[in-house]
C-alpha cells in the first residue's frame, strides 16, 4: 500500500483522532498534513505495520513543534505545547471511533443548522468547499464562511469533542442522521463531476450508520441505515461498463445486492414509522418487485402519502408525482408537478417533467424541460443521459398531431 492509497483511506480517520488529541481543527488539520508529507518522504515502498498509528503519533509530535514555533509570539502556545509532549494520549472509551465524536461535535447544538451540516461534510468526510456548495445551492465562499465561524465557535465556547451522555442523545440525533444522509447521497447520486456513484461515500455513510446503530438502536437509526443499504445494493446496476447512467427501470436485477436488501428488511423491523423508515420502505418496494413492470405502485403512493403527512417538502411531492403516474399515467403525474412550487432550480424536477411531457407526445414541450434540466445539471453521466433524450425527441409536425 502506497501513500496515495494510505491517505485515501486513512486521512479522515487521522484527522479525526488528532482533533480529539490536539482540541483545535485547525492544528489538526496541520498536522494531517505535515504527517503525510513526512510519510511520503521516509516511507517510500515500505510503510510501517499500523500505518494510521504512524501517522497520527508523527501529526501529534509536528503540531507540538508548530506550537514551539509560533511560542516566541504567544507565550500560551508555548505552556500548551508542554501540555502536550506531557500528556500521553488519552486513552479510547468504548465508543472508539474518533469520526463518530467528531460528528456530534460538528453537529453540536450551540452551531448554527447549515454550520453543522457543512462542518460535517468537509471535516468527516473530506468533500471541499465547492462540492458542500453544489450539493447547498450556494456559493463556495458562503460554504467556508460557515465553516470558519463554526472552528471559531466551537473554540472560544469549548465545546466538547465527545458523543454527548446518552440522556442527550435523542435531542441531537436528528441532525447527526441528516447529516449522514446527505453524505450518502452526495456518494449514491453525485452533484457533480465524473461518476455515478463515489462509493468511498457511500461506504462511509453506510459505516457510520452502523456505528450509530450500536450506539443508539432507535427507529429512526434502523431506518436511515436500511434505506441506505438499499439504494446502495443498487450500486453495480446503476452504471453501463463505460459509466452511462442506467434509470431504475432498466437495471439489471439479479445484479442488485441481496445481501444488502436481506439486511435491510431485518432493520426495517425495527425502525417504526418516521421519514428514515417510511422511505426505506418505499425502497424496500422496489427492492421485492422481480422487475420493474411488477412494481406494486400503489403501495408506493400510499408510503409516499404518509411520508407527505410526516416529512412535507417539495421533492417528496415530486417523487409522489412520479409514482402516481406510474401508476394513473402521465397525464395524472403532470398535472401533480405543475402544481409544486419550489422546484425551479431542481434540475431533476425539470428531468421528470420532460420524462412525462415526453410520455404524453407534447415533444417542443419536452425539449424545452429536458433543455432547461441539462442547464441546472453538473454530473456529467446526468448530463450525457439528458442529451441522449434530447436527441430522441421528433419535431412534433402537423402531420404527426394527427395520428
Amino acid at each position: 500500500m502506497n501513500v496515495g492509497e494510505v491517505y485515501r483511506a486513512e486521512a479522515r480517520a487521522v484527522l479525526a483522532t488528532l482533533i480529539r488529541l490536539l482540541g483545535d481543527f485547525d492544528l489538526a488539520e496541520e498536522a494531517t498534513q505535515d504527517a503525510f508529507t513526512a510519510a511520503v518522504e521516509r516511507w517510500g515502498d515500505d510503510p510501517p505495520a499500523n500505518p494510521r498509528a504512524w501517522l497520527i503519533s508523527t501529526g501529534r509530535f509536528k503540531a507540538i513543534d508548530r506550537l514551539r514555533r509560533r511560542a516566541r509570539f504567544d507565550r500560551a502556545l508555548g505552556q500548551l505545547a508542554l501540555l502536550l509532549e506531557a500528556d500521553e494520549p488519552p486513552p479510547d472509551s468504548d465508543l472508539p471511533d474518533d469520526r463518530l465524536r467528531l460528528i456530534f461535535t460538528c453537529c453540536h447544538p450551540a452551531l448554527p443548522a447549515d454550520a453543522r451540516v457543512a462542518m460535517t461534510l468537509r471535516e468527516v468526510c473530506g468533500l471541499t468547499t465547492e462540492e458542500i456548495a453544489r450539493a447547498f445551492l450556494t456559493r463556495p465562499t458562503t460554504v467556508a464562511q460557515r465553516i470558519v465561524r463554526a472552528k471559531a465557535k466551537i473554540r472560544t465556547e469549548g465545546i466538547p469533542y465527545e458523543v454527548p451522555a446518552r440522556d442527550a442523545l435523542p435531542g441531537r440525533l436528528a441532525t447527526v442522521l441528516h447529516v449522514v444522509y446527505l453524505v450518502f447521497t452526495e456518494g449514491y447520486a453525485p452533484a457533480a463531476g465524473d461518476a455515478v456513484v463515489r462509493a468511498d461515500l457511500a461506504d462511509e455513510a453506510v459505516r457510520l450508520g452502523r456505528l450509530l446503530v450500536e450506539l443508539l438502536p432507535d427507529g429512526e437509526v434502523h431506518g436511515l441505515l436500511a434505506l441506505m443499504l438499499l439504494h446502495d445494493s443498487r450500486r453495480d446496476a446503476r452504471a453501463t461498463a463505460d459509466g452511462e447512467l442506467v434509470l431504475l427501470a432498466d437495471q439489471d436485477r439479479s445484479r442488485w445486492d441481496r445481501a444488502r436488501i436481506a439486511e435491510a428488511a431485518t432493520l426495517l423491523r425495527k425502525a417504526g414509522g418516521g421519514p428514515y423508515a417510511i422511505q426505506a420502505a418505499i425502497a424496500a418496494v422496489h427492492a421485492a418487485a422481480p422487475t420493474a413492470a411488477a412494481t406494486d405502485w400503489a403501495r408506493i403512493v400510499a408510503l409516499y402519502d404518509a411520508l407527505a403527512r410526516t416529512d412535507p417538502s417539495p421533492v417528496v411531492a415530486l417523487n409522489r408525482a412520479v409514482a402516481v403516474a406510474m401508476r394513473d399515467g402521465p397525464a395524472a403525474g403532470l398535472a401533480l408537478v405543475d402544481a409544486i412550487d419550489g422546484l425551479d432550480a431542481y434540475h431533476l424536477a425539470h428531468a421528470t417533467r420532460a420524462d412525462l411531457l415526453r410520455r404524453l407526445g407534447r415533444a417542443d414541450e419536452a425539449r424545452d424541460a429536458y433543455t432547461r434540466a441539462l442547464a441546472l445539471t453538473r454530473q456529467e453521466p446526468q448530463r450525457r443521459f439528458l442529451q441522449r433524450r434530447l436527441g430522441e425527441l421528433q419535431p412534433v409536425t402537423d402531420d404527426s398531431i394527427g395520428r
